[in-house]
């Protein structure tokens, strides 16, 4: 019965409010975006690095790591994403943190799926899900945490704890107008272990939005390890 009630409310909603693309807002029968639209997404494809995702061209014919992360290894394990930062994903993410379109988080959650499924990820099970974590001012900025509400759908979907681990401790500038040094500079001592929490012996996923130079995600798993995580590998929606 209920489910007949589910199935009768959403034809009745989408009668009155036709699915639509969220891109380029053409009418859908089904699913986020037009053939068209998630066709533009930036996929990323090998050959990349195997610890930072970063897209190569050319031949390669094993596995490789980048030069930044063999002259400055991460204390992440890796780091998987399926998307380039450009056009259309660039466009949703910005529309998600900066513009209040909630449910965007969504399809974004979508796209963290797919980056759970790369066997770097799937290859070896993990006890919990870590934010990277927002201070408290960029969240009364913004009018909510990006990252606690993607991962707090990505752990429902997939039945993955999240771990509420980490926290901010002070107030950083934006990274965005900084080089990977400057960036490091900027986020020192920038995160703490919450108290009494333990992730000692644990595997870890930490999930972000973007990686761009890997410096916010390299600073969290720093903290974790140093709390004895046995392993820190990462997720991000897509990469620039």
């Amino acid at each position: 019965m209920q489910a007949a009630l589910n199935t009768l409310y959403q034809t009745v909603v989408n009668l009155c409010y036709p699915p639509f693309c969220l891109s380029c807002r053409r009418s859908l029968e089904e699913g986020w975006l037009c053939r068209d639209c998630l066709e533009s997404a930036v996929r990323i494809k090998a050959p990349f690095c195997q610890i930072c995702s970063r897209p190569y061209t050319g031949e390669f014919g094993a596995p490789f790591s980048c030069p930044d992360c063999e002259d400055h290894p991460p204390a992440f394990d890796c780091v998987a994403t399926r998307y380039q930062a450009t056009g259309i994903v660039r466009d949703l993410i910005h529309r998600f943190k900066y513009s209040g379109e909630f449910h965007l988080r969504n399809l974004l959650v979508n796209w963290l799926e797919e980056a759970l499924s790369d066997p770097r990820i799937s290859a070896e099970p993990f006890d919990g899900l870590v934010p990277v974590p927002l201070h408290p001012t960029r969240i009364r900025e913004r009018g909510y945490d990006q990252i606690a509400a993607l991962v707090e759908l990505l752990g429902k979907r997939a039945g993955i704890p999240v771990c509420l681990c980490l926290r901010r401790s002070r107030y950083t500038e934006s990274q965005t107008r900084f080089s990977r040094k400057e960036r490091l500079q900027n986020l020192q001592n920038a995160f703490e272990l919450r108290k009494g929490s333990s992730v000692l012996g644990k595997r870890l996923l930490l999930v972000d939005d973007v990686l761009t130079t890997g410096s916010t995600l390299d600073e969290c798993a720093r903290v974790l390890q140093s709390h004895g995580a046995q392993s820190v590998r990462a997720i991000t929606v897509a990469r620039r």
